[in-house]
């Protein structure tokens, strides 16, 4: 029977592996209509299988390598993809005694369908998101394999006893150290030695031809987005960050407000306190939190260290937190990379660029619209000290004060107050 047809369908699980997924259908009294194996290997029998499927059917993935490509395919036949949290899914699966299986995960995930609130639902990054993820990552993996050459030279350079007296063996000055080093036969190193070290340096200057490529494009695409140039305003955010918070927050309408997004950024500091009291001493096991992007975190705290050589405002926060620089340093940059998100959470949000003056906070009387309503509430009061008959707020008593008036001249027992 054609899937398209029927309307018995109400939602479909699909645990997608990497050659093959498991999709369970459920009808409208969650009751296992049939399962199914889908092959990955033909994606156009995978299309025409998807396309029998009623349109608008809601289809339950869950968050593991490989969903984004099988989100668009869903898309593509006019499904609705779901994301679940694969972290939260096994731990409800483990606390309901289940075991593993293709077939009870795809199960388990048209079950999710109908509980309500959707605790276990994860945002699902449509694909010009993951498109600029996608290019972080590649800079992410060169900077890293940038970084293993260079650990590679030196542990080389330690092995033949050879010492370069200059700061940065990779700047000016130390690469012409290097190549006049290989260019002398009579520097002590072997000649497999020399092979080696003449293929690392070979091997890095690919790296970096192609990490400089990468910063390049980076470049360009923060220059046609208006949030990543906002974002650039702040103290310490520079070209990579600033892409590098555009690519992982994605869409800002997702977040309620700041506290989330510094949530998601594993910047709220979260305390496992025991049931053992300690007057005086800091809470236990104080620390950020674990599940969120870690790469967002880092472009944070690498903003935070730059913003307190530069930014006043910064640096008060961070002396605030640290005793000047001398009390914990590290806790201090994380309170400040917290502040930054908070802003640029409010720089996003509201199109504005970073001021390093704070605004007025509203209810002040410096708030340009509190002090208008202040000013139209202060004039009838000054009319109303004039007139001795009107009473004063908030306590009943006339203008000038009771206490202050002289008693009746009839009793000339009674004296002035």
């Amino acid at each position: 029977m054609n899937d398209r047809m029927s309307p018995k369908l109400a939602c479909v699980g699909l645990d997608c592996h990497r050659n093959f997924s498991s999709a369970t259908g459920r009808d409208g009294s969650m009751k296992v209509i049939w399962r199914r194996r889908l092959d990955h290997q033909d994606r156009g029998l995978l299309r025409e299988e998807l396309s029998r499927w009623p349109a608008g059917t809601p289809v339950i993935l869950e968050g593991t390598f490989g969903w984004g490509w099988m989100s668009d395919e869903l898309r593509l036949a006019k499904l609705e993809p779901h994301l679940s949290s694969s972290r939260k899914v096994a731990a409800w699966r483990d606390a309901r005694g289940l075991a593993k299986s293709n077939k009870r995960d795809a199960d388990l995930l048209t079950e999710l369908w109908g509980q309500q609130p959707r605790w276990w639902e994860v945002w699902c990054a449509p694909p010009e998101v993951r498109d600029l993820r996608e290019l972080l990552r590649q800079r992410c993996s060169l900077v890293q394999m940038q970084r293993r050459l260079k650990n590679q030279i030196h542990a080389t350079l330690h092995r033949h006893g050879l010492i370069c007296q200059m700061s940065d063996l990779f700047g000016r000055a130390g690469r012409l150290w290097l190549s006049a080093m290989l260019a002398d036969p009579a520097t002590p190193m072997r000649d497999s030695g020399r092979q080696t070290l003449t293929s690392y340096l070979d091997l890095l200057e690919q790296v970096r031809s192609r990490v400089a490529r990468a910063s390049r494009q980076f470049r360009s695409i923060v220059r046609r987005e208006p949030v990543a140039r906002r974002l650039m305003t702040l103290p310490g955010v520079s070209t990579i960050l600033g892409y590098t918070i555009l690519a992982e927050v994605g869409r800002i309408e997702r977040f309620a407000d700041a506290r989330h997004l510094a949530s998601y950024s594993l910047l709220t500091p979260i305390a496992d306190d025991s049931g053992d009291d300690h007057p005086g001493e800091a809470p236990i096991g104080r620390h950020v939190g674990r599940v969120g992007r870690t790469t967002l975190k880092w472009a944070w705290i690498e903003g935070a260290r730059n913003a307190v050589r530069k930014s006043p405002r910064m640096r008060a926060v961070f002396d605030r937190y640290t005793k000047g620089g001398e009390y914990n340093r590290n806790r201090g940059y994380i309170n400040v990379a917290h502040q930054l998100c908070l802003i640029g959470y409010v720089l996003w949000k509201k199109d504005q660029d970073y001021s390093e003056t704070p605004p007025p906070r509203p209810g002040s009387a410096k708030h340009p619209q509190q002090e208008n309503s202040t000013t139209d509430k202060l004039k009838p009061k000054t009319k109303e000290l004039k007139n001795k008959d009107d009473s004063r707020p908030g306590t009943g008593q006339p203008q000038p004060a009771m206490a202050t008036r002289v008693a009746v001249k009839n009793d000339p027992s009674e004296t002035d107050v």
